[in-house]
C-alpha cells in the first residue's frame, strides 16, 4: 500500500528587510504548518508573487526600495493578487497609517512590536474566514433569453471561478475587496445596502473596518466603470443610507464602450 501524499502547505509571503523579524516569522509560520518565503525588498516581494501567488502576504510598511503601501498597489495589478490576503507589518502605531491600509484593502495591520504568536493566530483566522467570505459571496446568474429572440449581451458579466468581472464587455481590474462588493451589488439591482451590510457582507472582519473603507472602496469602483462608460452611473448613493446598483442601465447592445 503506497503512502498518502503529503499535505501542501499555504505558502505566506514575507516581504519583510529586517533579518531578524523575518527569522522569528518564518520559524514560528513553518512551525504552525505553513511555508514561509522571506523577500527582504519589495522587489523581490513582486518577483515571487508573480512566479506563484501564495495564500497570503505580509508587507512591512518601511521596506528599503518601496513603500509599503506602493507594494500592495503593485502587488494587485499582478494576475491572481484579488484572491490573497494581505497583512501589513509596521513599526508605525498611528492611526492615519492604519486607516490608511484598511481602506486599500488590507485584511490587518499589526504595529511593531508584536507577538509573533498572535500574529500567527490572525494568519490562520485571515485565511479561515477569506476561505468562508469568497464561497459565500454569490455569483448572479443570467436570466436565459427567450428562444424566440437572440440574448442580449449583459451589462456585467460575473465570472465567479476566476473572479473577474465584465462590464460593457471590458475587463475589470478589480482588487479583492472590490471584486466582492460589485459582485454582492450586481446580484440584485436596486437593493439598497447600507455601510454596515457591506462590512459585515464583504470584508472579512468588519469590527475592524470603518464606515469610510466602504466609502473609499465604492469611489475607486467608480472611477473604474466610468474609465469603461463614462456616461454611466452604474452605483447609486442614497445619502445617510448607502448603495445600490442602478436598476436602468443601458444595455450593452445599445452603446459600444468608450
Amino acid at each position: 500500500m503506497s503512502a498518502p501524499a503529503p499535505v501542501a502547505r499555504a505558502r505566506i509571503l514575507i516581504a519583510e528587510d529586517e533579518s531578524g523579524i523575518a527569522d522569528t516569522l518564518c520559524y514560528v509560520l513553518r512551525a504552525d504548518g505553513y511555508e514561509p518565503v522571506w523577500c527582504a525588498t519589495a522587489g523581490e516581494a513582486l518577483a515571487q508573487f508573480g512566479a506563484r501567488p501564495p495564500a497570503l502576504a505580509i508587507l512591512d510598511v518601511g521596506l528599503p526600495d518601496m513603500n509599503g503601501f506602493e507594494l500592495f498597489r503593485r502587488l494587485h495589478e499582478l494576475p491572481g493578487a484579488e484572491a490573497v490576503p494581505m497583512l501589513f507589518l509596521t513599526a508605525r502605531s498611528d492611526e492615519i497609517d492604519r486607516v490608511v491600509g484598511l481602506e486599500l484593502g488590507a485584511d490587518d495591520y499589526v504595529a511593531k512590536p508584536f507577538s509573533p504568536r498572535e500574529l500567527v493566530a490572525r494568519v490562520r483566522t485571515i485565511l479561515r474566514r477569506s476561505a468562508r467570505a469568497d464561497a459565500a459571496v454569490p455569483v448572479p446568474a443570467s436570466a436565459p433569453a427567450p428562444a424566440s429572440a437572440p440574448a442580449a449581451p449583459p451589462v456585467f458579466q460575473v465570472d465567479g471561478e476566476r473572479r473577474r468581472i465584465r462590464y460593457y464587455g471590458r475587463a475589470l481590474e478589480l482588487s479583492r475587496y472590490e471584486y466582492r462588493l460589485l459582485a454582492l451589488l450586481v446580484q440584485r439591482p436596486g437593493r439598497v445596502y447600507t455601510r454596515e451590510e457591506l462590512l459585515d457582507m464583504v470584508w472579512d472582519d468588519h469590527a475592524q473596518s470603518l464606515d469610510r473603507t466602504v466609502d473609499a472602496h465604492v469611489k475607486t469602483l467608480r472611477a473604474k466603470l466610468k474609465a469603461v462608460a463614462p456616461g454611466v452611473e452604474a452605483i447609486r448613493t442614497l445619502r445617510g443610507v448607502g448603495y445600490a446598483l442602478h436598476e436602468d442601465l443601458p444595455p450593452a447592445s445599445a452603446r459600444a464602450p468608450s
